[in-house]
């Protein structure tokens, strides 16, 4: 029966039956997959076997391509969005492969890991604004909200399965080694991308400077007020989880004594909360509209930064109840994260004319994460000072302040559409 049902549904939903979004999901869940990899195995090479400091930790994660994310909007303006998706995954899946490579050959440093973690970033940020308008383009705006519900739910499963099995990759094989297994998805991934038949209509040849375009994008996110208040609360809600994302691994590993297969297993809790948001997306929505479903994913995502800190080394005098009360926090990052983005991003793209997309991206994408490593740089710096306890407590106090900002102090709960 549960065979009969799967295939009814693949009769009926148009998106299921289009081939090359097929092929879309598919290295969509490989690249997801991969990335549990190296959240875990990247950091893990900072904090153990190069014995990085806080400041350093903060330092990592601050370091991106956040300078190419403007000039990128227009690059994805004035070309086809499939071949930029396939660089930028072969320049991520490279840069990955020199971890391993640096580490064999007895070269690897923290200044390497800097140099790696910027080329992933110059990726991410331009194959990441690629995919959404490709998706877009793909599916259509009245697909957007189903679309990201199908992802939602293939990225629940890289959240519920990856983190464990990253955390057992690293603990058997080595962080060089399970990164290695990433390159070997994102290799995958870039084959099945390159069977994608659709293609996209050439943009007209430019009629202006590639400067005028840059300067036309973020007026035009300016002077609409739903991308000028969702770039707002995003960016402040990236400041805070990037300041998290630079002390979580040292908070894990070194402050509650959690082994990487440990941490790994229980950060798997938290495929359960992206899957119980993608769950929640539709019919939030359709309740409380767009604007209310990004307010609740904040709200959730708030009381996994409060209550973070807040776990003892040996809570109860059991190691295995310190495990599971940080299980049952990233579970509340990730449900309340996942909530806040998808209607986010959903939403931002159904604003926007087909013209100004890419502009808007990537616009966006600089508004929201131009101040994600002045976060990480400064949790980092706090923890220093005061423990990576005490710059994860000043993280919460920041997340608790911007959620009251924003349900008083804002509109967006009231948006429906």
């Amino acid at each position: 029966m549960p065979a009969l049902s799967l295939l009814s549904r693949l009769s009926t939903d148009r998106q299921l039956r289009n081939a090359d979004f097929r092929r879309f999901w598919f290295s969509s869940t490989l690249t997801n997959f991969g990335a549990q990899i190296t959240l875990l195995a990247l950091p893990i090479c900072a904090a153990l076997l190069l014995h990085a400091t806080p400041a350093q930790m903060g330092t990592l994660a601050a370091v991106g391509s956040l300078l190419f994310s403007l000039p990128t909007g227009v690059l994805l303006d004035r070309s086809r969005r499939l071949p930029v998706m396939l660089a930028s995954d072969a320049m991520v899946a490279l840069s990955l492969a020199s971890v391993p490579f640096a580490w064999w050959q007895g070269w690897l440093s923290v200044h390497w890991l800097y140099a790696v973690q910027f080329m992933l970033g110059t990726g991410f940020v331009v194959g990441g604004s690629a995919e959404q308008i490709f998706l877009t383009f793909l599916v259509g705006r009245d697909g957007l909200i189903d679309a990201q519900s199908k992802l939602g739910a293939t990225e629940s499963a890289s959240r519920l399965l990856g983190p464990g099995i990253a955390g057992l990759l690293v603990q058997a094989l080595g962080a060089p080694v399970a990164i290695l297994c990433n390159v070997a998805g994102f290799t995958v991934s870039l084959w099945n991308l390159r069977r994608i038949r659709t293609r996209e209509p050439q943009p007209q040849p430019p009629q202006s400077h590639v400067l005028r375009d840059v300067a036309e994008g973020l007026k035009f996110v300016w002077s609409q007020p739903v991308l000028r208040l969702l770039a707002w609360t995003s960016a402040c809600w990236h400041l805070l989880f990037y300041g998290y994302t630079a002390l979580y691994v040292l908070f894990a590993t070194r402050v509650l004594g959690m082994s990487p297969g440990l941490m790994g297993t229980s950060q798997m809790l938290g495929g359960a909360g992206v899957l119980l948001s993608s769950l929640l997306l539709k019919p939030l929505t359709r309740r409380f509209g767009s604007g209310g479903a990004i307010a609740a994913g904040l709200c959730i995502s708030c009381l996994g930064f409060m209550l973070m800190p807040t776990i003892p080394r040996d809570l109860l005098g059991s190691r295995a109840a310190t495990a599971a009360a940080y299980a049952g926090v990233v579970f509340c990052l990730d449900c309340g994260g996942t909530l806040f983005f998808l209607p986010y991003l959903a939403l931002r793209q159904r604003v926007t004319p087909d013209a100004l997309l890419g502009r808007m991206t990537s616009t966006m994408r600089f508004m929201t994460v131009a101040v994600a490593p002045i976060g990480a740089a400064g949790a980092g710096a706090l923890a220093e000072r005061l423990g990576v306890r005490g710059g994860l407590t000043v993280v919460a106090a920041g997340a608790l302040l911007l959620t009251l900002t924003t349900l008083f102090g804002t509109r967006l709960h009231r948006i429906r559409q």
